[in-house]
């Protein structure tokens, strides 16, 4: 999962990150209305934190702007106004979910994974994809009933195919998923052949098929054989 804290409290948007980290999930900030604008325009996320209180602009634009730009990442408001009409303006923009300031890190995390789960896989904490069986709170994969070793890069890749199956990714979107901005800063995008190559490997070895299929030029795609 990558996630963007638009928050101008860099000591919340630290903890949130810190925390989030120790639950294997990367974690971009942005602390000011442009440097977020500016992120959401050069890289999708499955799920934004935001404050709605931002000392160069408005949260609720960037909600217009996310609307704007058709959009779809997930958008949980964090703020500490809490009024009917803060929330239902929140909603009317788009916003998926709303927390007020303070909160539990252990609910936002589990509102975030919550959210995730019914964008992507239509709020199930299993997916079954044919012979592959993936348990996304365990973080946990099986082949014909027999787990597999993955990394967290690979797992990642593996959730993110087959949650745009039939979908044609480009490396560097693929690089934009596992790495985020760091994305930018890489010679190359050799690292996704090894991914791709690993996942496959051991996919085939414990009986999977093959639907990684590389797309010459293009990318990789997820597809049903």
């Amino acid at each position: 999962m990558k996630i963007l804290i638009i928050e101008d409290e860099l000591e919340i948007a630290q903890s949130i990150k810190n925390y989030f980290k120790t639950n294997g999930i990367q974690c971009e900030m942005a602390e000011n209305y442009d440097l977020a604008l500016n992120k959401i325009d050069s890289y999708d996320y499955d799920c934004i934190l935001l404050d709605l209180m931002l000392p160069d602009g408005d949260g609720f634009d960037i909600l217009r702007e996310l609307k704007r730009k058709n959009k779809t990442d997930g958008v949980i408001v964090i703020s500490a106004k809490e009024t009917l009409e803060t929330r239902l303006e929140g909603f009317n923009l788009g916003a998926d979910d709303f927390l007020t300031k303070p909160f539990h890190l252990s609910e936002l995390l589990v509102r975030m994974q919550a959210l995730i789960r019914r964008k992507n896989f239509k709020g199930n904490n299993s997916i079954t994809f044919n012979e592959i069986v993936i348990d996304i709170l365990s973080k946990s994969v099986a082949v014909n009933n027999t787990k597999l070793d993955l990394t967290k890069k690979e797992l990642d890749l593996l959730l993110f195919l087959i949650g745009n199956e039939n979908k044609v990714l480009s490396k560097s979107a693929i690089a934009e998923h596992l790495s985020g901005d760091m994305a930018d800063m890489l010679d190359n995008h050799d690292f996704i052949y090894a991914h791709i190559k690993n996942l496959k490997k051991k996919l085939s070895q414990a009986g999977s098929s093959d639907y990684i299929k590389t797309i010459y030029g293009l990318g990789y795609k997820w597809e049903n054989e």
